[in-house]
């Protein structure tokens, strides 16, 4: 089920780098500022690193798809404009040695978490009982989300890079240039911050706590600190290097930034003035900010800012209990500079949009299709589908049969396009188990079918007789028009700035928002004459017959 594959190693064809390099849709772009900084500082001994962030306090969110899917489209863009010629990585690194500051209110065990606050994550106590610890388990759910994606990417855990010494070399060149991160860090903090800052964090002895404390004492020439325990008032003399500290956050990823020779990392726009601020300390510490851009952030239904302790936005299992991965990275790629709503109705678009995107890609020209989503979103690689039902006319199918299984709604779509089946279109079949559940739990409990006036039950009538007059085999086209002579006839449909065929007025869309409300409950659906094909016109002839006789909507 994986959207984003490994790149290839091998060379792309010279056209489709030409064509790359013409391109302006957004990984393109981000890639060309890649190649400007290797072609000015040469390419890092390993190759070029690509990396994201993630604090394992907590379970991977459709923030963490997000980055790792954009990023991945970046590397791969990269890779197209380099002919295949220069090495990357993806390195996913865990933030794990941060100190637990509170208990999770979805985990079991609270009371034993409780006893560990202030630790490392991967110090404290799994209390699902199936890991080393907390860190562990939920780094191992980490990997397992970007498994389950088909990502290729590298695991990097800070306890490990600290205590391997990975990143011992810049923590002395920190301790070494203290004053000057201070100088960096201190106008960004309140002033009652200020008194107790510290870029380093060390490891109590005891405890093992990660101590918030002010650094009294430092010796470039022994690579140590000197602190004191608040609660006991012993003085420690503590190691920066070995994983016996670690930096504060912002210092933290300039650390990571210098010591590993970051190139590209991108971030919410919330963190624009952090990207700033750990850019310069990672200047003092002798390396070079990675390139990268933020992000705009998502909003809810009302258009407020999501946050996951308010628990107003989409979580990633919602997301993909109704549609495929495909369709969110589609979302994803779409405007990643814009702040866009995530909440359930924009589901169904996205899914039919990849699905549109995907049928015109083999029709287009190399330009077009590299700026075509599924192009990014399959890593040059976007698989040919035939969709004869899209997703937004499942959904209508399954809201005016009442399916409930897949084999009821089968029955429809096989009498609409003869030689369709589960096993010759595996896609569609997947698309209507999404269609049945997004249905059932986002659409039928918000049903409301509107009462018909005198003038609706008249159309309505009309609507009837004129279906019921069409022969058994009058296509979508045939269908439409006679939808459209009916309410030709009905001044409160008639539509003055159109013109219809015979030179009188048009059809206004109030015609087709009274049919939605009357015969399906909703605001919005698709093609009429489209809907009617594939439901049947004799069962739409009975459904009218309920609307008149008012049994829609009971049950």
């Amino acid at each position: 089920m994986g959207t984003q594959t490994a790149t290839p190693t091998a060379a792309f064809d010279p056209a489709l780098v030409e064509a790359a390099g013409r391109s302006k849709a957004w990984p393109f772009e981000e890639a060309k500022k890649i190649i400007a900084r290797i072609e000015k500082r040469g390419v890092p001994e390993g190759g070029v690193l690509f990396e994201t962030g993630y604090g394992p306090s907590g379970l991977p969110h459709i923030g963490t798809f997000g980055e790792v899917s954009r990023t991945t489209m970046v590397r791969h863009a990269f890779h197209v404009l380099t002919g295949g010629s220069v090495p990357t990585r993806l390195l996913c690194f865990s933030d794990d040695m941060d100190g637990m500051r509170k208990v999770p209110d979805n985990v079991p065990n609270q009371e034993l978490l409780r006893s560990h606050l202030g630790q490392p994550l991967t110090k404290v106590p799994d209390p699902f009982g199936s890991h080393d610890s907390f860190g562990h388990h939920n780094n191992a759910r980490l990997r397992a989300f970007l498994d389950h994606f088909g990502f290729d990417y590298e695991f990097a855990s800070a306890t490990d890079y600290y205590a391997r010494g990975l990143l011992d070399e810049k923590l002395l060149v920190m301790l070494e240039r203290y004053d000057d991160v201070m100088a960096i860090m201190l106008p960004t903090l309140r002033e009652e911050r200020r008194k107790t800052y510290s870029p380093f964090l060390p490891v109590h002895p005891g405890t093992g706590v990660v101590m918030q404390v002010p650094v009294e004492e430092r010796n470039v020439a022994s690579g140590t600190i000197v602190w004191t325990d608040p609660d006991t008032g012993a003085r420690f003399e503590t190691p920066v290097t070995g994983g016996h500290a670690k930096a504060q956050w912002k210092p933290d990823w300039a650390l990571r930034w210098a010591a590993l020779g970051v190139a590209y990392e991108m971030s919410g726009k919330d963190h624009i003035d952090n990207v700033k601020t750990s850019g310069k300390i990672c200047k003092v510490l002798g390396g070079e900010p990675p390139e990268g851009f933020n992000y705009e952030l998502f909003l809810d239904e009302e258009g407020e800012k999501i946050s996951k302790s308010r628990g107003n936005g989409l979580t990633i299992d919602e997301w993909l209990a109704y549609a495929s991965p495909e369709s969110l990275s589609l979302f994803m790629y779409a405007k990643p500079k814009t702040a866009k709503r995530l909440f359930f109705d924009v589901i169904p678009k996205n899914v039919d949009e990849y699905f549109t995107y995907l049928s015109a890609y083999g029709r287009q020209d190399l330009d077009a299709q590299i700026a075509n989503p599924v192009w990014h979103i399959h890593s040059g690689t976007p698989p040919a589908v035939d969709l004869p039902v899209p997703f937004a006319m499942l959904l209508n199918l399954v809201s005016a049969s009442h399916a409930h299984d897949r084999a009821t709604l089968w029955g429809f779509i096989s009498r609409y396009a003869p030689g369709v089946t589960a096993e010759t279109h595996p896609k569609l079949d997947e698309l209507a188990g999404y269609a049945i559940r997004y249905y059932e739990d986002r659409v039928r409990p918000y049903k409301v079918f509107k009462t018909p006036d005198e003038t609706e039950l008249a159309a309505l009538a009309a609507l009837r007789d004129k279906l019921a007059g069409l022969p058994k085999d009058a296509d979508s086209e045939a269908i439409q028009n006679a939808v459209l002579d009916v309410a030709r006839s009905i001044p409160r449909y008639q539509d003055t700035k159109k013109l219809g065929p015979d030179g009188g007025p048009g059809v206004s869309v109030e015609w087709f928002s009274a049919l939605y409300q009357l015969l399906l409950g909703q605001e919005r659906g698709p093609r009429f004459g489209s809907f009617v094909a594939l439901y049947g016109l004799d069962e739409t002839v009975a459904m009218i017959d309920a609307a008149l006789a008012g049994r829609l909507g009971r049950g």
